[in-house]
């Protein structure tokens, strides 16, 4: 199918369910993540490292790729399933030609809260386009405000002012609040942590500072360079006092926190030191269309060949049925000197899109 394809041809969504999709630890099947493309114009120590991502790193090809047409059809499956939420992601999302067709599509699909995660380094450009089509809200990652820790984080020629110049440009095409992702190592980035809370102090915008996780085999991690979350909330907390809020919602990864001043308010994801797999409702589909019960899986469940072979929706919605009711992960919760030695079989970061 074509990429490029006019959303109009394609056809109406089925009626959402009221009943959302459980596990065999009741946990609702809520959220679905959609990475786009295994590319990225990064090449962050923490997810994509050069040594591993180089010049000959062989990235997917076009025909080994969902079409839109197909993640839209899986898309409409999972809406009718229960599913609410649906985030963009990569690899770099914006890389994707015509991005901005499948949110006009995914867009129509009643009920669903539609958001994408991106660098930011393609925003100034597209912000406006994102908005017009239908996107809903966005998160960007952004590990320093420093030019050369910055670097040190993302290997990129981009800098952490062009960032912050899309950051202004999604909030002038009329973006709410944007969420900015801080994944801080020590010894790296955590130098940082003051100087990014008073960027986004007296915004609009959701500072967020998630610790250093152990996923995938390539980003060389190590428990020593993890800051435990309890850490930053007390580093910052010494130069702005912070009161805790309670979650915006059920199944949230992100522990909020307010500025006791009114400033604002920051958000720590302890992805590391304070499990969260009992309330984890997210579902993960792949660039080339595997789907991932779990961040730190090792193996995918094919829906590409049953989409491109005569199944209709009916049997692909058993597919994503039994694949969820047979859900046990608990990766985070089990997390041990054994699990983190068994990481070389695991997917990584960039390919799943976090």
């Amino acid at each position: 199918m074509n990429d490029l394809s006019p959303p109009s041809l394609l056809p109406p969504s089925a009626s959402a369910s009221t009943d959302a999709l459980r596990d065999p630890r009741g946990r609702p099947l809520r959220d679905l993540r959609i990475s786009v493309t295994d590319r990225c114009n990064f090449r962050c120590t923490y997810c994509m490292p050069r040594e591993v991502f180089d010049e000959n790193h062989l990235f997917m090809a076009r025909s080994e790729l969902l079409s839109f047409e197909e993640i839209l059809r899986l898309a409409r499956i999972f809406a009718d399933l229960g599913v609410r939420k649906i985030r963009l992601t990569g690899g770099e999302p914006l890389l994707r030609r015509g991005v901005e067709r499948l949110i006009e599509a995914l867009a129509t699909i009643p009920g669903i809260d539609l958001a994408l995660t991106t660098n930011g380094s393609l925003l100034t450009k597209k912000a406006r386009i994102l908005r017009d089509a239908g996107l809903n809200r966005i998160t960007v990652s952004l590990d320093a405000i420093d030019e050369t820790v910055f670097h040190r984080m993302t290997d990129a020629k981009f800098t952490a002012a062009q960032v912050l110049e899309g950051i202004a440009a999604a909030e002038a095409a009329g973006f709410p609040a944007l969420k900015v992702n801080t994944v801080v190592k020590r010894g790296v980035n955590d130098g940082e942590l003051l100087a990014l809370a008073r960027q986004f102090r007296n915004t609009p915008h959701i500072l967020r500072f998630i610790e250093f996780m152990d996923v995938g085999a390539s980003n060389g991690w190590q428990m020593a360079e993890v800051v435990p979350s309890a850490e930053v909330l007390r580093r910052i907390g010494a130069e702005y006092p912070l009161d805790p809020l309670e979650p915006n919602a059920s199944g949230e990864v992100a522990q909020r926190w307010r500025y006791r001043d009114g400033a604002g308010e920051i958000g720590v994801i302890s992805s590391v030191t304070r499990a969260f797999c009992a309330d984890c409702s997210r579902l993960r589909l792949s660039t080339e269309g595997k789907l991932y019960t779990c961040l730190f899986a090792s193996e995918g469940y094919d829906m590409r060949a049953p989409l491109r072979g005569a199944e209709d929706d009916r049997k692909l919605r058993q597919r994503i049925v039994g694949l969820w009711q047979s859900r046990t992960d608990r990766y985070s919760e089990l997390r041990t000197g054994q699990t983190v030695a068994l990481r070389n079989g695991r997917i990584e970061m960039s390919y799943i899109g976090g």
